[in-house]
């Protein structure tokens, strides 16, 4: 939402002052030049990230579109979802929720927490660390090394579809350049012309450089900082859930070990302590 605001704030300022000044908006509409600016960066984009890279960036890039799934919404609904599953592994012992991880859609607790269930990445998460208390096939470092492992290469995984998008952005502007230079050298075979007809061309030509520059920081890298923002966000809830986890296995009552998880978060998301008591209550009840 706010990437679209952002390129309507854009093109109104430019355009508009460009406009404002007295300059001809027709004079920038220079197909030809978009074509070779968009055709040679896709061209380098494809070749350098063709393949399984690819599949990372066409599911990254629409979801910078969309609004983020990570709200204080989504971590009151964890909060819950992780209070209650170790309390029933207290009282009842790990084993009693062995059917819960093992089949998590057909699950009580599961299904009360639909933003959670339906992350599947969050889901497998859990399930997989709440398997391994289950079976106590590791002990506490042990776990927390996997765990620290595993966000890692999630991280890891997530960066590159960032520096392919950000690689584009950066060689727009030196395709714009090209195509500047394709138009100068246009321009240097047509001397012959009058100078009010030679003077059309050169600005032809110097619109390449100007759109190189505006599609590469005006349109291409936001899409970047976007996804790295989003990137960053979806890391947290991992390492929210590990602290909880992690705060469970060392002996922490699960109210004290959803406390260790609500540290984790960025103050933007973060509950206040009274907010999410409350909001556990409530679900409890239901």
């Amino acid at each position: 939402m706010f990437i679209l605001i952002g390129y309507l704030v854009t093109v109104a300022t430019i355009f508009g002052g460009y406009i404002v000044a007295g300059g001809h908006i027709a004079a920038l509409f220079q197909p030809i030049e978009l074509v070779m600016i968009f055709g040679g960066a896709f061209g380098a984009f494809l070749g350098g990230n063709g393949g399984k890279p690819m599949k990372g960036i066409t599911k990254a890039v629409p979801a910078v579109f969309k609004g983020s799934k990570v709200t204080k919404e989504l971590y009151m609904e964890l909060f819950a979802l992780m209070f209650e599953i170790l309390s029933k592994a207290r009282k009842e012992g790990l084993m009693s929720i062995e059917a819960d991880i093992e089949d998590t859609h057909a699950s009580p607790l599961f299904s009360k927490y639909p933003k959670i269930l339906h992350d599947h990445h969050v889901v497998d998460f859990i399930s997989d660390y709440l398997r391994m208390m289950v079976s106590g096939n590791l002990n506490p470092m042990e776990m927390e090394g996997l765990m620290d492992l595993e966000i890692d290469t999630h991280h890891l995984e997530g960066h590159a579809p960032v520096g392919a998008v950000q690689g584009l952005a950066d060689g727009m502007p030196a395709f714009g350049i090209v195509a500047a230079v394709m138009g100068v050298v246009h321009c240097m075979e047509s001397l012959f012309l009058p100078p009010s007809q030679l003077g059309i061309l050169i600005a032809h030509a110097l619109v390449g450089t100007f759109l190189g520059i505006l599609l590469s920081y005006g349109f291409v890298a936001p899409i970047a900082a976007a996804m790295v923002h989003r990137l960053e966000d979806e890391t947290v809830i991992y390492k929210c859930i590990k602290m909880i986890l992690m705060a469970s296995v060392n002996g922490a009552a699960p109210q004290a070990s959803v406390e260790f998880g609500r540290k984790a978060l960025f103050s933007t998301d973060r509950p206040s302590f009274a907010e999410l008591e409350e909001h556990i209550k409530q679900a409890r009840s239901k």
